[in-house]
Parts: C-alpha cells; structure tokens; sequence
C-alpha cells in the first residue's frame, strides 16, 4: 500500500511515538483483566462445545502463524487491499481547493459510497431533522471528520468481513462488529484522552486484521470441527495477533503512532493511544459479550475499574447502530 494512508492525519508519518509513562501495578492489573476478557471474546467466537484441539495441531498452527508474525507481508497477503476510490476521496478531504460540491461529484462515482454516506447520515447516531436524500445533503451534515471514518470504515470492511473458509466465514462478521464498535468507542474517549479521535477510529478498525491472517491460516491448516481454544493456545495466539496487526499497519505505512499503539495496547506503561485502544476495545468487547447473552450485564467484569466516560461509552454502544 503506498503513502496514501499518511495524508488522512495531521502529522507526518515519521512522527515519534509518545513516551510510555513508568510501569505500575493497577497498569498491570487492568492488563490482566482485558487479556481475561480477550480469551473470553475469542472463546464466544470460537463456539460452544466441542473438543480441545491436540497439542500437535495447535503447536502446529502456532509455529506457522508465528513465521507470519516474523515475514508480516505474507499475512498481509491473506487480507484484501483497500479499494483505489477510496485514497483519491481522502485527498481531496485534505484539499482546501476541491469544494464540498466537488466532492460530492467525486463521491457521486461510486454507487456504493453513495449508499453508504446516505445511510449514515440517516442513522440514528446523525438523528436528522428530516430524511436526507441527496449526497450534497449528506456531505454536508456528516462533515470532514464524519466522511473519513466513514470512508475508513467502508474501505477496511472487505479486509475483516469478507473472508472465505470455514472458521474465517462464521467468525469474521462478529469480528467486524467489534471493530466497528471500538473504533467507534475510541473516537467518542479520544477527547478525554487528547489523542487524535481519527487515529483513535483507525486503530480501532485495523487492531483485529492479526487475527483475521490467523482464522485463514486455521482454515489452511486445521481439519477439526472447532477452533483450537485452550489456555495455552489462546496465550500464545492472540498477543501474536496483535503483533501482526500492528506489523501490517506498518506495512501498509500508517502512521507510527498507529502500528504502535496497536502493539502496545494493553502493555502496562502504554502511551496515551495505546491506553485509549486498550480501553476502547475492552469496551466494546464487552458491549458484544452482555449484549450476546455470553456475559451476565451485572457481572462485576462488566464495569470494573471503567470511570464515567467509559461507561457512558459503554452505554452509548448499546443503542448506536453502525
């Protein structure tokens, strides 16, 4: 992917991740909590029933998936790329010259996009006065900041949700739907966190692609009925999932804060973005979960250690549809 990507932000791509602040033992423990609440997601999406996988099949697609963590540009290659339209819209949103009238002609190309910018600013997150109709109309309620992470969303929707095999075809929409979530969920924290609400909405969107290569690879290799899901296995899996995302955000040349924050998203000692991952993601898995019946609403993991913004952001998840 070529350096399209840098021109979405404010700064350059070669800017410096944030200092991580000194280790410390509620770091720590918040950590531990949300990699409980990740083997718990993985395990909802996994299934119920059904056997362990043997030792020899999960030390197999471990050491395999790790050679992808170690070589990011054969994972990458197990994803689809984003679609072409979508850079030449982004740059003409960083365009002072091209109007909003402009743009809406450029937008007007793809009938897909068309779709897309109507249906978002009828939803009820937008609640319009009246039913908008026209693309110019559109353009106009959902704003800059609005059309990008729409734009973004469309353009990493194929990369989660449209996969083929077994395991990747059952599990790949709830995968979208929390990305959706947290990247939704991390652009309603960013303030509060002064972190940039767009990088927030990217790394949110892009810090489950890891796993996505690892479900492909599942299919490749792994002849069972179920996803392998011991302890062991999820230990060793999902970290390397992360790792890989964050190594394919570097690939396709986002910014560093970006790849980073999704590397170091619950790490005790986070920057300021991988800490507002960590929280974003943690919400909305959790929203999944309760909302899914797969996590009592009054058990005590729910809102745990989350101050007000967190679980108004909770709570804001439950009625927004995306």
């Amino acid at each position: 992917m070529i350096n399209w990507i840098a021109r979405w932000f404010d700064r350059p791509a070669t800017a410096q991740p944030v200092a991580a602040p000194p280790h410390c033992a509620a770091d720590a423990a918040s950590a531990q909590q949300s990699d409980d609440i990740a083997v718990l997601f993985y395990r909802w999406l996994a299934g119920a029933g059904g056997d362990d996988a043997a030792a020899a099949a999960e030390k197999l697609i471990i050491d395999e998936f790790t050679r992808l963590v170690e070589t990011p540009q054969l994972g990458a290659d197990l994803v689809p790329r984003v679609p072409a339209v979508i850079p030449q819209l982004l740059r003409s949103l960083r365009d002072d010259s091209v109007s909003g009238a402009q743009f809406a002609r450029q937008l007007a190309q793809d009938v897909v996009l068309v779709a897309a910018v109507i249906r978002e600013a009828n939803s009820p997150y937008y609640r319009p006065s009246a039913p908008i109709r026209t693309i110019e109309g559109a353009v106009m309620l959902l704003g800059q900041n609005g059309v990008r992470m729409l734009l973004a969303r469309v353009a990493f929707r194929p990369i989660i949700s449209s996969q083929s095999g077994r395991f990747a075809l059952l599990v790949a929409p709830h995968l979208w739907r929390q990305s959706e979530a947290c990247a939704l969920a991390a652009s309603l924290l960013a303030p509060s966190m002064r972190a940039n609400p767009f990088e927030a909405y990217l790394a949110g969107l892009l810090h489950h692609v890891g796993l996505i290569v690892a479900l492909r690879l599942i299919d490749q290799l792994h002849t069972g009925d179920t996803l392998p899901r011991s302890d062991q296995f999820c230990a060793a899996l999902l970290p390397n999932a992360r790792l890989l995302s964050a190594r394919i955000a570097a690939l396709w040349e986002f910014p560093v804060t970006v790849s980073f924050a999704i590397e170091q998203a619950d790490l005790p000692g986070a920057p300021p973005l991988a800490q507002l991952l960590a929280l974003a993601d943690r919400v909305a898995t959790l929203r999944i979960l309760v909302d899914a019946g797969a996590l009592a609403a009054d058990d005590p993991r729910v809102l745990h250690g989350l101050d007000p913004a967190g679980a108004a952001c909770f709570d804001k998840l439950r009625t927004e549809e995306h």
